[in-house]
């Protein structure tokens, strides 16, 4: 039975897969590249928000930690010391993945509102040391990184390669997501979600799967926060401000949270809107934004793609 489970889970991902991939190499040619990378970094760091609050049930208000820290870390990498795009990414996104060891070691200790203070009051520290420390640049950030040549061949500075490098990059985290969500460990986390006393009643480590859903969220944040500062050129402090957490929940919450597509479908729609707003509405656009979400949360509270999959179920179910 399970065997089928897995096998039918694999056949219906297929064509979600080939849809993506199809729609990323044909995107740029008809829509602006910079506005599509950005958008692929949104959709990686809210899908990997979505791991932790979706599928583990945690809610945490300082993912932008990871997200600008590792901003940091690849832009001086890049900027200073002259290291190849490739490796500035692997180590922003490593140090991400410590950072978020650090994090889950004492954040998982508390639950509920407790636990997503603890993750909040944690990532203003990091803002702190952001702030505070000379090689950041303050609060003029680090500009002018420059992207560089990917393993020493490809020039990033032409926008249509560095696209395709960071829809790779995008297709590889989603990938890890999805095989993430689909495995046992992802099940443990839904029982855990779902019902934690019986979960560690059924004999699970609880504390050691929620430690590693953390981490493995906190690292494709970073991910996502180092592909970002490699495409603007540009690490800022708006990138570790509690503000982008926030952002990234409500990115989450409007596409479908505990839905595999729902965060990117989310993140296109928030980068959309400001994109098109911000030169017509100027600040109201954060309000705009605030309207949207409290309609969806009202009206669609399964998110946009949840909202459509119950529409579709309905639908058969009625046939």
């Amino acid at each position: 039975m399970k065997a089928d489970l897995v096998v039918t889970a694999r056949a219906s991902s297929t064509p979600m897969f080939v849809a993506l991939t199809v729609g990323g190499l044909v995107a740029p040619f008809l829509f602006y590249p910079t506005f599509l990378m950005k958008v692929l970094c949104f959709a990686l760091f809210a899908s990997a928000f979505n791991l932790l609050l979706g599928f583990a049930g945690l809610l945490s208000f300082g993912h932008a930690a990871f997200f600008g820290a590792s901003a940091y870390v690849c832009g001086y990498l890049c900027k200073v010391l002259g290291v190849p795009p490739e490796l500035a990414i692997l180590a922003g996104t490593l140090f991400a993945g410590a950072l978020g060891t650090m994090f889950g070691l004492l954040a998982i200790r508390r639950s509920g509102i407790y636990f997503a203070m603890i993750t909040l009051a944690l990532a203003q520290l990091v803002y702190f040391l952001e702030v505070q420390l000379p090689f950041t640049g303050g609060e003029d950030g680090l500009q002018g990184i420059p992207r560089g040549r990917l393993l020493g061949l490809i020039d990033l500075s032409n926008n249509l390669a560095m696209y395709f490098f960071v829809f790779a990059i995008f297709l590889a985290g989603f990938w890890l997501i999805h095989r993430t969500i689909h495995s046992p460990f992802g099940q443990v986390l839904k029982a855990i979600r779902e019902n934690e006393p019986r979960a560690i009643s059924l004999g699970y480590a609880v504390d050691r799967y929620k430690l590693l859903a953390f981490v493995l969220s906190s690292t494709l944040a970073g991910l996502a926060g180092a592909t970002k500062a490699l495409v603007f050129q540009l690490a800022s402090l708006t990138d570790a401000h509690w503000h982008m957490s926030g952002e990234v929940v409500l990115m989450t919450l409007l596409g479908g949270l505990g839905t595999v597509l729902g965060p990117s479908v989310g993140a296109l729609t928030i980068v959309g809107l400001e994109n098109e707003l911000a030169d017509k509405v100027g600040s109201w656009v954060t309000v705009i934004m605030g309207a949207i979400f409290v309609v969806c949360v009202l009206l669609f509270r399964r998110g946009i793609v949840g909202e459509l999959a119950a529409l579709r179920f309905m639908r058969r179910s009625g046939a």
